[in-house]
């Protein structure tokens, strides 16, 4: 079974089994100078994790929406056409509020598998991994 891994530098953090086929998620988090809403949803593969849909409630500084978006349902959506990401690095300090992990449309910000963002530890990656079929629904390591 394919879960979603969090952590840093090859130390696993947390694993979360993710259960709706296709295992998918949607990682959620506010622009931290427009604090306009972004989501991406991500499918797992055991190349990666691979981008299905992007949405942005609207523009600003560095948030250019690709040419091909669509407007409907308050957001700007598209299609990114990349390769699965083997290793997706986000940044995570304290001033920049959290991210937010959804599963199946249960969603819970990051802090809930890893602790609240802080300045010691200002990053954090996800990458798909291959749970054991006895693996709990959520596992959870000390940072």
């Amino acid at each position: 079974m394919l879960g979603l891994c969090l952590g840093l530098a090859g130390q696993l953090w947390a694993q979360v089994a993710v259960d709706n086929p296709p295992a998918q998620f949607t990682l959620s988090w506010r622009h931290t100078v427009e604090k306009i809403l972004w989501q991406e949803d991500y499918q797992l593969t055991p190349q990666g994790l691979q981008i299905v849909q992007a949405r942005v409630k609207g523009t600003g500084a560095g948030m250019e929406i690709p040419d091909d978006a669509k407007f409907y349902d308050d957001s700007w959506h598209y299609q990114p056409q990349l390769a699965p990401i083997p290793l997706l690095r986000l940044g995570r300090a304290p001033e920049a509020g959290d991210y937010q992990l959804c599963f199946g449309g249960n969603c819970q910000p990051m802090s809930h598998w890893i602790g609240a963002p802080n300045h010691q530890v200002e990053a954090v990656e996800l990458w798909s991994c291959q749970l054991s079929p006895s693996a709990d629904n959520e596992q959870t390591n000390d940072q």
